[in-house]
């Protein structure tokens, strides 16, 4: 990741590997994490290792984008060891409310694996069950519920997500924001903090604003 972040000066690139990223193996995993920083860091989906860069193809859309992050950020999140949600036999990836995502979540997340487990993509229509989600994506149909349901999901390890405005200064953890046509995200580390979830640095790095107990710094 620190590579991919030395590279952020790169000029931007048309590449898209989502379509290269069938394959099976390490290949599979690297390709999808170099799709997950393509908005940060301006960079095709070339492999590391000075391999050549993909033929070119049209850039992802902001879901493609989106679902590849939840499966990164649970690359670079530590849950607590007692918490309920790891006890199952999967790693759930939840969407509460309506999903913006449709089936690239479950292509995304199709044969991957995370703390051992296998990752599962889940649809919630009710607050209810959200806390045996190690993410949860609160669509922004859920605005007017959300302090119901960050209270539901409070100290119990869910690492919450979303790209609705004012999401992490509301509480949540992560937000999506757009700049310009970039995918990227912003943190509220106590809230983290407070559901016992530890963040990476390399993940704290690439955030364009951490909160730390309630205040902001890039």
């Amino acid at each position: 990741m620190e590579t991919v972040i030395a590279n952020a000066t790169m000029a931007r690139t048309n590449s898209n590997c989502s379509s290269q990223c069938n394959g099976q193996g390490v290949e599979r995993r690297l390709c999808r994490r170099l799709l997950a920083l393509w908005s940060i860091a301006a960079l095709g989906c070339g492999f590391f290792a000075g391999t050549a860069l993909v033929a070119q193809q049209p850039k992802p859309n902001e879901y493609q984008v989106k679902a590849t992050y939840l499966y990164n950020f649970g690359r670079f999140v530590k849950w607590p060891e007692t918490d309920p949600a790891g006890k199952g036999d999967s790693f759930s990836v939840c969407v509460l409310g309506q999903d913006p995502f449709g089936p690239v979540l479950d292509s995304t997340l199709a044969g991957e694996a995370l703390d051992g487990k296998p990752v599962v993509p889940r649809r919630l229509s009710k607050p209810q069950g959200a806390g045996e989600c190690r993410i949860l994506f609160i669509s922004t149909t859920e605005e007017k519920h959300l302090k119901e349901i960050l209270t539901a999901v409070d100290e119990g390890g869910v690492l919450t997500v979303s790209d609705m405005p004012g999401f992490t200064r509301r509480g949540g953890m992560i937000q999506f924001v757009l700049e310009g046509d970039r995918v990227r995200f912003e943190i509220n580390l106590a809230s983290a903090e407070n559901a016992r979830l530890v963040m990476s640095s390399e993940l704290l790095k690439v955030a364009t604003n951490v909160k730390r107990n309630g205040r902001s710094g890039d």
